[in-house]
């Protein structure tokens, strides 16, 4: 079964001009599935190079330019010439590389970089290649994307798009609980069965402890991050207190804020901020931490809130990286301790808050309080719960997560 990603829409869109694709996330989400997707479109498969392989390596020892007479062999389906540099970050210099690359065959040909938390890290450490790409962010499936739905930009007003949700009739409850049940990466998801499911949980995440957070890291504790992998689901939605954690798995403060670091580079977790108009308070304040892979909570109210969390960032990421706005996700919290589940920004203004339930319920005041502070911005309440999809006053909305997100 090939399902269309939405990245693939956008990141290879002729509107980010000759500037190489960078596409970055969590591993076995479909990057390379999506870079070889388009190049078969584009008729410029042959261009695919797998840098892992020794025999590519060993091509560019001898001819730095080795792809140059198979550029000259394909004909392409329209416009440029595309190549795939998959996982070259894993070569010595590559920026390097990449640079001669671009500076040598950029004008005419595009280039498109897949690879995960390294190649995201090594991005960050230096600027020989400023100018010369794009970064494009990949995540695990999500409901439109499983169901067939094409990517949808959002219109400027927040109601509005809600009002388009509440239009939309259909409701995607079997798709629904699959993506709850068996996550939104590819290989567990299609092919929906339990026990390959728990088995590719189980050595997803040791692997990416054992091999990828020891290469990237100075870490040599590694079965401490284990354990906090093991800590984390039961405090999925709460704030996340790091004194608590380092307690539990008896190091310094600041060895724990590593271990998390850590993690959110590997893509094991991905934390959110309580929103401050005052950027330095809220930088002080704890955090959030989610899965991207939901199924890791065993509540499934924590479950169900972990993969609303992934709806919406990556909602916020397709729109950000498409160049539409600047958009980001916060959470709310009072100084009595209230809390609405997710804030998203827009240009760094309040644009719509979300709350994850299980089923229908009351809004509670504090989420009409929060909306009032925030200059009247939609609130949508979101629910596991079916055939539920209610206006209850002006910008006040009850919606199924079955309908929202298809």
């Amino acid at each position: 079964m090939m399902i269309e990603r939405h990245i693939g829409k956008i990141a290879f869109s002729k509107d980010f001009g000759r500037q190489m694709r960078f596409i970055i996330g969590p591993r076995q989400t479909g990057k390379t599935t999506a870079a070889k997707r388009f190049l078969e479109d584009q008729k410029c498969l042959g261009l695919y190079y797998n840098w892992d392989q020794r025999k590519v390596r060993d091509r560019y020892i001898a001819d730095s330019h080795f792809f140059v007479r198979e550029i000259y062999n394909v004909e392409p389906a329209e416009g440029k010439r595309w190549l795939c540099m998959d996982e070259i970050h894993k070569y010595p210099k590559w920026k390097n590389v990449l640079k001669d690359f671009f500076d040598s065959f950029g004008q005419e040909n595009g280039f498109i970089i897949t690879g995960s938390a390294r190649l995201d890290m090594m991005r960050r450490s230096g600027d020989s290649l400023a100018g010369r790409y794009f970064t494009f962010r990949l995540n695990p499936l999500t409901l439109r994307e499983l169901t067939g739905m094409p990517f949808q930009e959002p219109p400027a007003n927040a109601n509005a798009w809600i009002e388009s949700r509440l239009d939309h009739l259909i409701y995607k409850k079997n798709e629904l609980s699959v993506l709850l049940q068996f996550s939104g990466f590819p290989e567990p998801l299609l092919t929906n069965s339990v026990r390959f499911h728990n088995k590719w949980r189980r050595d997803y995440s040791d692997r990416l402890i054992r091999e990828d957070l020891r290469d990237l890291t100075r870490i040599h504790e590694l079965e401490n991050v284990a354990t906090i992998m093991h800590l984390l689901p039961d405090r999925i939605s709460s704030p996340l207190s790091i004194n608590a954690l380092a307690r539990d798995v008896k190091c310094s403060f600041a060895t724990a804020s590593n271990y998390l670091k850590a993690m959110e580079l590997g893509y094991l977790i991905f934390r959110i901020s309580p929103y401050s108009k005052r950027i330095s308070r809220s930088l002080t304040k704890e955090t959030k931490a989610y899965f991207y892979d939901w199924t890791r909570p065993s509540n499934s109210a924590k479950q169900f809130e972990n993969y609303v969390a992934v709806e919406i960032k990556t909602l916020v990421e397709l729109w950000t990286d498409a160049g539409i706005a600047n958009f980001d996700m916060n959470f709310l919290r009072s100084r009595d301790g209230k809390e609405t589940d997710f804030l998203i920004l827009r240009d760094q203004e309040p644009w719509m808050m979300l709350e994850a339930k299980l089923s229908r319920a009351p809004i509670d005041y504090h989420h009409r309080k929060n909306r009032e502070l925030l200059g009247n911005i939609p609130f949508a309440q979101v629910v596991r719960q079916d055939n539920i999809a209610e206006k209850r006053e002006d910008g006040l909305f009850q919606i199924s997560a079955s309908r929202l997100f298809a």
